[in-house]
């Protein structure tokens, strides 16, 4: 941790000024009632994500033979791209290993920065085991996407501009995965002021830093499996689980619902588009998973690039996750009129019926029996209790 400091956060704040953004933060009343919350907007950063930052200041900390030989790097997809628009930038040669998991967008922006492209099956960690060879077969300069202390001083730049935004703020809560993000801004916030709480959030299908903490050593998954991919590492890195260890307050998890849930909240209420490691702060916080009662908090959006192939998908189950879509089942008795009653009642509780499927019983049940399956669009969860109700009060049989 000695490489690890304040000004070294500070130099990396100078020498990317003129190539990552100060990022808004944005006051989200909407999304926890009761809790004064504030998102901290990497997901508009250039590349789409903050990975720019330390990305761009480890390279600019590079000699002239370590540039000259090339770089390579493994990521999910954001670090790549931070890696090869610095790489542009300075006119050094990049290849690029990625999982072949990867979302389509964050490989084809990748390439878009002039990067060379290999795609390794597995997930993360296969990838870097691939850099790691062709580092050592090509001669190239591995960056690595968190375990470096340059970096770390990168990603820490967040927590200098969160003093200025939001000086009097209480507390921090931000992804983690390799813990770069979070080692760089715990490592600052700490220093600058250490009654800050820093919460860590990661999938529940990737807890490989919670767990290593929760051990007091570092462990390794056997498998990942989540929608956040950007988060989806099964190994912390050595340097970050130290800072992590001794800074951070505690390290949660979410659910990949409830990630939905958080992602289809910033579209609708901030007109926000996060990727599934972008959104886990705010499902963190939207789902009670850390206490923010009277704490003033960050959320950092870390970054936007969702596929958007998935995106309905995501949608889809933040739908379910909210209460703004339901499916029920109803034994019905086949005669006439029984599917105008269902539409009438689900009409006057303000349900909009989407879909509907029409079956006849099967075996062993009733001969004048039959199955209707609804998708019905609702408000919350206390409007599908109403319909329910409605529905079971006229003498309806809900399966």
């Amino acid at each position: 941790m000695e490489n690890v400091t304040l000004d070294n956060v500070y130099r990396a704040r100078y020498a990317l000024k003129d190539v990552a953004i100060q990022t808004d933060v944005l006051y989200a009343p909407k999304l926890k009632p009761g809790a004064e919350l504030y998102l901290k907007t990497e997901n508009l950063q250039i590349t789409g994500s903050f990975k720019v930052r330390g990305a761009y200041y480890k390279m600019s900390r590079l000699t002239d033979a370590e540039k000259s030989r090339g770089v390579i790097a493994c990521s999910a997809g954001n670090h790549a791209q931070g890696v090869a628009l610095a790489a542009q930038k300075n006119g050094i040669k990049s290849v690029i290993c990625l999982p072949d998991s990867a979302p389509i967008s964050k490989v084809e922006a990748t390439k878009s920065y002039g990067a060379e492209i290999c795609l390794v099956e597995g997930v993360y960690d296969d990838a870097y085991q691939k850099a790691l060879e062709l580092r050592d077969k090509n001669g190239y300069t591995f960056i690595h996407p968190f375990n470096d202390p340059d970096v770390i001083a990168g990603q820490g730049t967040i927590a200098l501009e969160l003093a200025e935004q939001i000086p009097d703020m209480d507390a921090v809560i931000v992804p983690v995965g390799g813990g770069g993000l979070i080692a760089g801004i715990a490592y600052t916030i700490k220093n600058l002021n250490p009654a800050i709480k820093v919460y860590g959030v990661q999938a529940a299908g990737a807890p490989s830093m919670q767990k290593s903490i929760d051990d007091e050593k570092i462990e390794k998954l056997d498998r990942v499996f989540t929608i956040a991919d950007g988060i989806a590492v099964k190994e912390p890195g050595t340097l970050t689980y130290e800072i992590c260890r001794k800074y951070v307050d505690e390290i949660v998890t979410v659910t990949d619902d409830e990630i939905s849930a958080a992602i289809l909240a910033l579209m609708e209420q901030h007109k926000l588009v996060t990727e599934g490691a972008g959104a886990v702060a705010v499902a963190a916080a939207m789902f009670g998973k850390v206490d923010l009662a009277g704490k003033k908090t960050v959320c950092i959006l870390s970054g936007g690039n969702i596929d958007v192939t998935i995106l309905s998908r995501v949608i889809a189950r933040g739908l379910l996750m909210s209460g703004r879509n339901c499916q029920l089942m109803i034994e019905l008795v086949d005669k006439p009129g029984q599917l105008m009653n269902v539409s009438r009642i689900i009409a006057e509780q303000g349900g909009n019926v989407t879909a509907v499927f029409h079956e006849h019983s099967g075996a062993g049940a009733d001969v004048n029996g039959c199955y209707l399956r609804l998708n019905i669009e609702t408000r919350n969860f206390e409007h599908i209790e109403q319909i329910k109700k409605a529905l079971t009060d006229y003498g309806f049989r809900i399966l």
